[in-house]
């Protein structure tokens, strides 16, 4: 049976929905209902097919992702954690890519960002570092951390002089979780901080994402490694905003302003405020579906140039951007009662200007795919 992955979040969305308040209060993802998401296969979108994976096309991944950021922003923003963390099994040896992800219901988790050191040790590396935005980590088999090569004198570079760096994934147990995230937005997704000492992560078991080839036989896995992050991200935008606006134009229909007869629904400006933050969201998801089936037609093609690339990532960061925007319209039109915790607005408004902070989709984003549209050097892997 050909693995629908729309179609499984779709059965998981109520409940991500429901306990939405739970999830928010326990700043994590509880472990039943990510043990459930990964029973289900849908942390194994981006796994090779001989890893029992599905390889699930860029559209269809980010489809998924929408639909439980719709039910719950830091639902879907775990899944987009685990599933493409999976996706660094595309880069490794098949024996090394078993041993991580060859459970059935592994959860995997991790941050690109280089904030590790790594000493070359044979046929390991030492590492040791301390990361940041460690989403999912707690319900996590395996954690995987960026860390920059280190040399006796200072970081190796590659031949632009840039430092080089890698992936390097860790054992649970290796792994020290530290309670850090207290914060005013996505608090649902655990994303503590966690740190390594003196950890060997054996070679094979590390991953460039800018340097290492595609081993896996699988087209999904040629997509850009920056630009599925990057949709990932925006999925959880898209479909939090869907959300609040879903929430808003509900309860604008039976809702009143003080003093007044009528419902919210039939006041003038409500009407035009709504209508305006609708078009925008469809524009700005149109736009970013279009582009993501433009790069993926490439990839298809093996023609996946710069252009594509940029202009995907434009996309996201515009995305992220208008669904922050939406849900603060919606937060709006409910007047004060959205500040109380038990409307789900506050915590809409509050999850997409968080979202709007990840390095895939904040504001420099526009700064390195205008220097592209304008023709200035720019380096390639960035995007």
């Amino acid at each position: 049976m050909t693995f629908n992955a729309v179609a499984v979040a779709q059965s998981l969305a109520e409940e991500a929905h429901r306990r939405a308040p739970e999830i928010e209060s326990a700043r994590r993802l509880p472990a039943d209902l990510a043990g459930k998401m990964a029973r289900t296969g849908l942390l194994r979108m981006l796994l090779p097919k001989r890893l029992n994976g599905h390889e699930t096309p860029p559209a269809e991944l980010a489809q998924a992702i929408e639909v439980l950021a719709q039910a719950d922003a830091s639902t879907g923003w775990c899944l987009m954690i685990a599933a493409t963390t999976a996706g660094l099994a595309n880069r490794m040896p098949i024996e090394a890519a078993r041993e991580v992800f060859g459970a059935p219901d592994v959860i995997t988790a991790g941050v690109f960002a280089p904030m590790g050191k790594a000493v070359d040790d044979g046929d390991s590396w030492l590492v040791s570092g301390r990361w940041q935005w460690g989403s999912g980590s707690q319900n996590a088999a395996w954690i995987a951390g960026g860390a920059v090569l280190m040399e006796p004198d200072g970081p190796r570079v590659d031949d632009e002089g840039a430092p080089q760096h890698r992936m390097m994934i860790f054992k649970a147990e290796e792994v020290e979780l530290i309670d850090t995230w207290r914060t005013t937005g996505l608090c649902g997704t655990g994303s503590l901080d966690f740190q390594v000492r003196n950890v060997r992560v054996p070679k094979d078991r590390s991953v460039a994402l800018h340097a290492d080839p595609v081993i896996a036989d699988s087209v999904v896995a040629r997509f850009p490694a920056f630009g599925q992050l990057a949709l990932g991200v925006a999925a959880v935008a898209l479909g939090n905003a869907r959300g609040a606006l879903l929430a808003a134009g509900t309860a604008a229909q039976t809702k009143k302003s003080s003093g007044s007869q009528r419902a919210m629904a039939e006041r003038n400006i409500v009407q035009a405020d709504f209508a305006r933050a609708v078009a925008s969201l469809s524009a700005a998801r149109a736009h970013y579906y279009e582009t993501i089936g433009i790069l993926w037609a490439a990839v298809q093609a093996g023609e996946a140039g710069l252009e594509p690339r940029n202009r995907l990532r434009l996309a996201c960061v515009h995305a992220a951007q208008v669904g922050a925007e939406v849900s603060k319209v919606a937060y709006d039109m409910m007047g004060g009662s959205a500040v109380y915790l038990d409307n789900d607005l506050q915590r809409r408004f509050r999850d997409a200007n968080v979202i709007t902070h990840h390095a895939m989709v904040a504001p420099p984003i526009y700064e390195l795919t205008g220097r592209v549209l304008l023709g200035l050097p720019t380096r390639a892997e960035l995007l």
